[in-house]
């Protein structure tokens, strides 16, 4: 067992390898190898649901929504998965992809999606994989802006995932470098 708090699994081991692993792992997944960016972390998908647009207001909440309304922007897509390692611990992890109407649009949005409790998109819910209630906690969280584009991801344990927070947070920092597909 990694280390971490007791009953939890921390991948990569120590907190340098882990950051060591997530680094290659997030070159990987901006290179649009997710499998590999997985794999470098020590788990691999194991379900995913199709990717969803949705409408960017109707899909956030709080401040974040508030934003949108004023804003707007040009597309919002969801997408929601598992990854799991070779013990069984599973991760279910949400990216958006948000497009808006200018680079400091999206500055100002991400500035925003940054701060803890100023709302969310909502991820899609854990039933499209037949996950039941799948909680977000927005705790666990990465982003990426590149121009005009925002994307955030989020990672939760499920099925008895026993993962830690440094690990789900680091699942979470390489699922936003991901392309939508």
């Amino acid at each position: 067992m990694g280390h971490g708090s007791v009953g939890s699994v921390r991948l990569g081991g120590s907190p340098a390898q882990l950051r060591a692993r997530k680094a290659d792992a997030q070159k990987s997944a901006a290179r649009g190898d997710l499998d590999r960016a997985w794999s470098r972390m020590g788990v691999r998908q194991v379900r995913r649901a199709a990717t969803q647009r949705a409408s960017c207001v109707g899909a956030s909440f709080g401040r974040v929504q508030d934003f949108l309304a004023r804003h707007g922007c040009t597309r919002l897509e969801r997408v929601l998965f598992t990854v799991a390692d070779s013990s069984g611990n599973t991760a279910v992890v949400s990216i958006a992809w948000v497009g808006l109407r200018g680079a400091g649009t999206a500055r100002r949005f991400a500035v925003l999606m940054d701060e803890q409790g100023s709302g969310d998109i909502a991820p899609l819910g854990g039933s499209v994989l037949d996950l039941g209630d799948v909680r977000f906690t927005g705790l666990r969280y990465g982003r990426v802006s590149n121009g005009a584009s925002v994307t955030v991801a989020e990672a939760e344990n499920v099925l008895g995932g026993q993962f830690d927070h440094d690990s789900l947070d680091a699942i979470a920092e390489v699922a936003a470098f991901a392309p939508r597909r």
